[in-house]
């Protein structure tokens, strides 16, 4: 049996995982390392891509394994509209917040799916939404606007 390695996904991803990874763990070589309490601007990278890495490997390790060949199917809709929702998040955040600009985001991507389902959709849009602020303004203290120019007070 001849295994058709151009044409798997996983080993592909695993690959462009592997390269990505490598990368940025090659340029935070440069910078300071630091440890986990006290982080050095090339410990995210460096940390970051190492996971990249493994993922990477084992996804090629699993197309490898499986072997299959798949077809893709690029859609240029889609490819649009994934790239206009996060021209939408960047315009809008600075103007209508981070709780609009998500919820503007996720309807926009939403709409490059085959499937499109107002309530599925409003109901992903809140569950980011609040994901994002408890992450973003709670936890990590971030100075983002959450509604029109109004900031969270803590």
């Amino acid at each position: 049996m001849r295994l058709d390695l151009r044409n798997n996904k996983d080993l592909l991803a695993g690959l462009l995982f592997l390269v990505i990874g490598g990368v940025a763990m090659v340029v935070a070589r440069d910078y300071p390392f630091g440890s986990a309490m006290r982080m050095g601007p090339g410990y995210f990278p460096t940390v970051l891509g190492g996971i990249l890495c493994l993922f990477g490997a084992y996804l090629s390790f699993r197309g490898i394994r499986a072997g299959g060949k798949t077809t893709v199917e690029w859609n240029a809709r889609s490819v649009a509209l994934l790239a206009a929702a996060i021209a939408v998040f960047g315009l809008l955040m600075s103007r209508l917040g981070l709780v609009p600009a998500l919820v503007a985001m996720t309807f926009v991507a939403a709409l490059a799916g085959r499937e499109f389902r107002v309530k599925e959709v409003a109901l992903l849009a809140v569950a980011l939404s609040a994901f994002a602020v408890v992450i973003f303004v709670y936890v990590l203290r971030l100075p983002y606007p959450l509604v029109a120019g109004l900031l969270w007070m803590r």
